[in-house]
């Protein structure tokens, strides 16, 4: 070994020596950690009392209920999680995350506040209270991205989640990284065919109707049922939905000690940069072979 390589080995393992020392002295109450709890995000449904379900359902993720183990209509669920029921510990742990994430939630400056209706409005990121109506939603909401992969909304809704037939919660200009969360203060109803975005936490109880639709995102409810006919629910695979998602809109936000913080702008890459990208690491890899092989 010359003495220039062996130089060089020295460096390196010392920065690395001080690199995993950095590391296990970083106080852990300094970490951010997503506002889904790691046993929570992995549910695309979870209730306290019971699971109900009729009809053909398709859940994407886990079911759970914590601490009952009333399901019904599970033979007609295609589910590609796993079911956890009564004292079963990730449940238990799902449901100690659901309240530690409303009381987060809750914890937020109230933002702007919108009309009871959301219909018809583009609502950039950030967060909004939402008053109680007989609907919150009877046609279409859009939320825009702005451009940013880890584009975050907050709704706060006072008392109920109602929606009415055939709304739609449509997603643009935004990435894997996105996060959409409904703090719901009592219940949520989604009724038929809509076609809705975005995590639900529901202090008491949420209702699918007839072939409604939660495309990307989750249905959880603390401290009551949920209750499904014919339904859709998709809490992890959620590319080629609206919004591109990748992670049940999980993302958007991070929790440092009891602060929640929405993450920094983050640009949607282009499909061609990321073509350039590739190339350039693929030209550095070459070249740094080549002077291996010569010795450099």
């Amino acid at each position: 070994m010359s003495a220039n390589t062996a130089s060089r080995f020295r460096t390196v393992r010392w920065r690395t020596v001080f690199f995993v020392l950095a590391l296990t002295n970083v106080p852990t109450a300094g970490w951010a950690t997503p506002l889904l709890g790691s046993n929570l995000a992995g549910f695309a449904v979870l209730a306290a009392t019971a699971v109900s379900n009729t009809g053909a359902t398709t859940i994407d993720g886990n079911v759970g209920v914590s601490p009952s183990a009333s399901i019904t209509g599970s033979e007609a669920i295609t589910l590609s999680g796993s079911y956890h029921t009564g004292s079963d510990p990730m449940g238990t742990a799902a449901q100690i995350e659901i309240a530690t994430a409303i009381t987060l939630l809750s914890s937020l400056d109230q933002g702007t506040t919108l009309l009871a209706d959301l219909t018809g409005l583009v609502v950039f990121p950030g967060v909004y209270t939402v008053p109680a109506g007989v609907t919150n939603l009877t046609g279409t909401l859009t939320l825009d991205g702005n451009g940013n992969t880890n584009a975050a909304w907050v709704f706060l809704m006072t008392s109920t989640l109602i929606t009415s037939p055939g709304a739609f919660v449509d997603v643009i200009n935004t990435g894997a990284g996105a996060g959409i969360y409904w703090r719901v203060a009592s219940s949520a109803t989604l009724d038929t065919t809509t076609v809705f975005s975005g995590n639900i936490l529901a202090w008491e109880s949420i209702t699918l109707n007839h072939a409604a639709t939660i495309a990307c995102g989750r249905a959880l409810a603390h401290t009551g049922a949920v209750t499904m006919d014919n339904n859709t629910v998709g809490a992890s695979n959620c590319m080629n939905t609206i919004g591109e998602g990748t992670n049940g809109f999980s993302g958007g936000l991070d929790v440092v000690g009891a602060t929640v913080n929405f993450l920094p702008f983050a640009e949607i890459p282009e499909p061609g940069s990321l073509v350039l990208v590739s190339a350039g690491f693929g030209l550095l890899s070459v070249s740094r072979r080549r002077r291996a092989k010569s010795g450099a």
